[in-house]
C-alpha cells in the first residue's frame, strides 16, 4: 500500500472543479484494512483482502485528484506548461512515499547483515534495489515467489510488491492524465465544448472503464495460466485502483434512504473483515473474487457520501454519516489509518527477521502481539519524525516549534541527509557484495581426497579429518556444473538445443547426457570418467525439464509447455545423432508421501531410445533435502549455524527402500539402473556435509564438488552394466 494521497474526496455532487470535503471515514477504513493485513500475516498465514482495499482507495483518491486537475487546467489563466508539468505532483508523491520507504529499506539492510545468513544477502540485496525503484512486484513475479504464510524462508521485502504496483499506477496514470489535459486544452482552442467538465468526465470515465475491463479480463484469464505471476502482475492488478477511480469520476448522484446506505455499509464492512477467511486470496486474487473487497470498499465510499441521502420530510438536508461510516471516522480507526503506510512497511520485515532469529516458521499469539506492538510504535515514530517533517506536515518536534524555522529546516536537512547517505551506502554495499559473490571462483578440482574424501567416507569408509568443510556455505552456492558455466544449459525461455561436448572428444563411444538440472549435475563426474576411460559425453539440457512425455509439465506449480516441445525435439535429435547410450534421471520424489518413484511419463522416453538401439543409463534422483518444516536450503541452513545432522534429511522419508527403476531394468534389456544413494546417505540420514564436503549447493542440487567425489562409484556402476565405459574396455 502507499501513503494516503490526501486529496479530498467527493462527498456528493459537488461542482466538478471544486475540492470536495475530506472523508475521515476513509482514513478509518484504511486503518481497518492495515489491521487485517498485519493480523493475517502474523497469525493466520492468509491473504486478508486488505491490500485490495488499499488499491481501491488509492485509485479513488488519485484519479479523483487527476480529474479535478484536468478540469481546472482548462481555465484560461492556466498555461499549457502548467497543465502538462509533472514535477509538482511527482514531488508530492516522492515526499509522501520515499522517506518512510527508504527508512525501512535501510533498516532491512542493517538487520539482514545482522540476522540473515550470508547465503541470502544477494537475493535480499536485489530485492532492496527492486523495492527502492518500485519494480519489486515484477522481481517477485519473474522469480516465482508465492505470497503464502510468513516463515523464516520468506523475503523481508516480499510485501513491497503492492507498493510497487501502486507506484507504477501513480506515475503512469499521472503522465497519461497530464497529457490528456494538455490535449484537451489544445483542442479547446478550436472546439470549445470539449473543455466542458461534463465532457471531460465522460471521456475519462469511458477510457478508465475500458482499461479496467481489459485488466479484469486479463487477471481472470491469467489465473489458469500462471497464477503465481498473475498475483504480482501490474496489468492484472490495475483494474482494482481503476475501479476506485471510476467511483471518483461517476459517484452516483441519486438520493437514497439512509437505512439503505446503512445496510450497504454494514454488509460491505462485514465482507471486508471476513473475506480473508473464506476466499483463498493467493489463488483467487486479483481475479473475480477480488470484487468482494474492492466492491465492498466502493460501497463504503458511496454510503458515506452524505449529500446523496434522501432528506426526511421536514428536514433541511442530509442527516449525517451512516453508523458504520461514523465508526470508521472515530478516533482510533482514523489514527490507525494515519500510520497505515508506515505500519505496512514495518510489520512484515519485523515478522520475518524475528522468525529467522528464533528459527521458527510461525509466531505464537504472544509473540504476534509483541511484534504488532513494536510495529505500531515504529510506524508512529516514522510518521511523527520522518514522514510528516519531510512532507511538510504539522507534526514537527517541539524544539523546532519553539526555536523557529531555522531549527526546523536544520532538522529536515539532517533527516534528509541521513536518508540519502544511508541509501547510497546501502546501494553501494549491495552492488559490491553482489559483484563479489557473482565473481567467486569455486576451484575444488584439486582438493586432497585424504582431507576431503566426500562420498568416499560413506562408500569406502575413508577417515574424515577435523577440518572446515569445502566449499564454504557461501561459496557452494556458486559451485555450478561445467555445462552451466560453459553456457550449454538452455534456460526456461530458451527453446534452442545447445549441445556441449565433454569427456574424450575423439572417442568413438558416446554417452548423451539429457534432461533437466538434476541430470546436468552429473556432468562433473561424467566428464572425468569420459576423459579417464575414453568415451565422449554430449549434453542436451534444459532448466526444469526432465525427459518426460507429459504434455503440460509444471515448474514450481506453473505450466511449462515449452518443456514438452523441447523434449520431443531433443529425443529426435539424440536418436539422429546415434550415441551409444543416453544418461538421464529415472526417478523423482513423490509429491505428497515419502519415497521416490518412476513417473509413468518417463518410461515411453526410455522405450524410444531402447527401440532405436541406444542403451539407457537411468540414474536415480538424489534426495531432496526436507524435514517436517519443509524443504531445506542446505547452504543457508549451514550458514545459519546448522550442522551436518541438523540440516540433514531422513533417508526413509526421501527414498524408497530400493531403487524403483530396478523393475524397469528387469524387463528392459539395455536399461541400466544406477543408484548413488549410498554415496549421499547412510542407513538413516542424508547429511548436509559428508567427508568434509558440502553435499548440496541449494535446495536440491548436488554441489559439483560433491559429485566429483562420487566419480569412482558412478564409474564402477556404469562399467558393471556396460563394460565399454570402464577403464579396461578395449578400444
Amino acid at each position: 500500500m502507499a501513503a494516503p494521497i490526501h486529496t479530498a474526496t467527493p462527498a456528493g455532487p459537488a461542482p466538478a472543479d471544486n475540492v470536495p470535503a475530506y472523508r475521515t471515514d476513509l482514513d478509518g477504513l484504511r486503518g481497518i484494512a492495515i489491521a487485517l493485513v498485519a493480523c493475517f500475516h502474523v497469525w493466520f498465514g492468509r491473504v486478508s483482502g486488505g491490500v485490495d482495499v488499499f488499491l481501491a482507495l488509492s485509485g479513488y483518491f488519485f484519479l479523483g485528484s487527476l480529474l479535478r486537475h484536468a478540469i481546472h487546467s482548462q481555465a484560461t489563466h492556466v498555461t499549457l506548461r502548467d497543465t502538462i508539468n509533472p514535477w509538482p505532483r511527482l514531488k508530492r508523491l516522492l515526499r509522501r512515499l520515499i522517506p518512510a520507504l527508504f527508512t525501512v529499506l535501510i533498516a532491512v539492510a542493517v538487520l539482514t547483515v545482522i540476522i540473515i545468513p550470508q547465503t541470502r544477502w544477494v537475493s535480499i540485496g536485489r530485492e532492496l534495489i527492486a523495492s527502492a525503484l518500485y519494480y519489486q512486484n515484477w522481481h517477485l513475479a519473474f522469480n516465482s515467489q508465492d505470497y503464502l504464510a510468513a516463515s523464516s524462508a520468506n523475503s523481508p521485502l516480499q510485501h513491497i510488491w503492492s507498493m510497487s504496483v501502486q507506484g507504477q499506477f501513480f506515475v503512469l496514470t499521472m503522465l497519461v492524465a497530464l497529457a490528456f489535459a494538455a490535449l484537451i486544452k489544445l483542442c479547446a482552442r478550436f472546439l470549445a465544448p470539449v473543455a466542458e467538465p461534463r465532457v471531460i468526465r465522460v471521456v475519462v470515465g469511458v477510457a478508465v472503464l475500458a482499461v479496467a475491463l481489459v485488466s479484469f479480463y486479463w487477471a481472470h484469464m491469467r489465473m489458469g495460466v500462471n497464477q503465481q505471476f498473475n498475483y504480482y502482475d501490474t496489468f492484472s492488478r490495475v483494474w482494482e485502483p481503476l475501479a476506485g477511480g471510476l467511483l471518483a469520476i461517476w459517484l452516483p448522484s441519486w438520493r437514497v434512504p439512509r437505512w439503505l446506505r446503512t445496510v450497504a455499509a454494514i454488509v460491505a464492512l462485514a465482507l471486508i473483515v471476513t473475506c480473508g477467511w473464506w476466499i483463498d486470496g493467493v489463488n483467487a486474487y486479483p481475479g473475480p473474487w477480488a470484487l468482494v473487497p474492492v466492491g465492498s470498499t466502493l460501497l463504503i465510499i458511496w454510503a458515506g457520501a452524505t449529500a446523496l441521502e434522501r432528506p426526511r420530510p421536514g428536514s433541511d438536508g442530509p442527516q449525517g454519516l451512516p453508523p458504520v461510516n461514523r465508526m470508521l471516522a472515530s478516533r482510533w480507526p482514523v489514527w490507525l489509518g494515519s500510520i497505515a503506510y508506515a505500519l505496512y512497511l514495518w510489520h512484515w520485515p519485523l515478522l520475518i527477521f524475528y522468525l529467522t532469529w528464533r528459527e521458527k516458521n510461525h509466531a505464537s499469539v504472544l509473540e504476534g502481539v509483541g511484534l504488532l506492538t513494536v510495529s505500531v510504535g515504529l510506524a508512529w515514530l516514522t510518521k511523527r519524525y520522518i514522514e510528516d517533517p519531510l512532507r511538510g506536515g504539522r507534526s514537527e518536534p517541539s524544539h523546532a516549534r519553539r526555536d523557529g524555522r531555522y531549527r526546523w529546516l536544520t532538522y529536515t536537512s539532517v533527516v534528509t541527509s541521513i536518508l540519502v547517505i544511508g541509501t547510497l551506502v546501502t546501494g553501494i554495499g549491495i552492488k559490491v557484495w553482489d559483484h563479489r559473490v557473482s565473481t567467486m571462483v569455486v576451484d575444488t578440482r584439486n582438493l586432497d581426497p585424504r582431507t576431503y574424501p566426500g562420498a568416499r567416507a560413506l562408500l569406502n569408509g575413508w577417515p574424515v579429518p577435523a577440518v572446515d568443510p569445502q566449499p564454504s556455505p557461501l561459496m557452494v552456492t556458486q559451485d555450478f556444473p561445467e555445462t552451466s558455466t560453459d553456457g550449454y544449459m538452455s534456460n526456461f525461455e530458451d527453446p534452442e538445443i545447445h549441445v556441449g561436448v565433454y569427456g574424450d572428444p575423439n572417442a568413438t563411444e558416446t554417452v548423451a547426457l539429457i534432461g533437466g538440472s538434476h541430470a546436468e549435475m552429473w556432468i562433473s563426474a561424467l566428464d572425468e570418467l569420459g576423459r579417464r576411460n575414453h568415451f565422449k559425453v554430449t549434453t542436451y539440457l534444459k532448466m526444469g525439464c526432465p525427459m518426460s512425455t507429459e504434455l503440460v509439465p509444471k515448474q514450481d506449480g506453473v505450466p511449462y509447455p515449452q518443456c514438452h516441445d523441447w523434449v520431443m525435439r531433443v529425443m529426435k535429435k539424440v536418436i539422429a545423432d546415434k550415441p551409444t547410450a543416453v544418461f538421464t534421471n529415472s526417478t523423482r520424489p513423490r509429491d505428497y508421501q515419502p519415497g521416490d518413484w518412476v513417473p509413468p511419463t518417463y518410461t515411453p522416453i526410455f522405450d524410444e531410445f531402447l527401440d532405436a538401439g541406444i542403451e539407457v543409463f537411468g540414474i536415480r534422483d538424489t534426495p531432496w533435502p526436507h524435514n517436517a518444516k519443509g524443504l531445506i536450503d542446505t547452504p543457508t541452513c549451514l550458514a545459519d549455524g546448522g550442522t551436518a545432522t541438523s540440516c540433514a534429511t531422513r533417508r526413509d522419508v526421501a527414498l524408497a527402500p530400493e531403487d524403483p527403476a530396478l523393475a524397469l531394468a528387469a524387463t528392459r534389456p539395455g536399461f541400466h539402473a544406477l543408484d548413488l544413494s549410498d554415496g549421499v546417505c547412510d542407513a538413516e540420514l542424508c547429511p548436509a556435509i559428508v567427508g568434509n564436503i558440502v553435499v548440496y549447493k541449494d535446495w536440491h542440487h548436488l554441489s559439483a564438488t560433491y559429485v566429483r567425489s562420487l566419480t569412482d562409484e558412478l564409474g564402477r556402476q556404469m562399467a558393471a552394466a556396460a563394460p565399454w565405459t570402464g577403464p579396461a574396455a578395449p578400444r
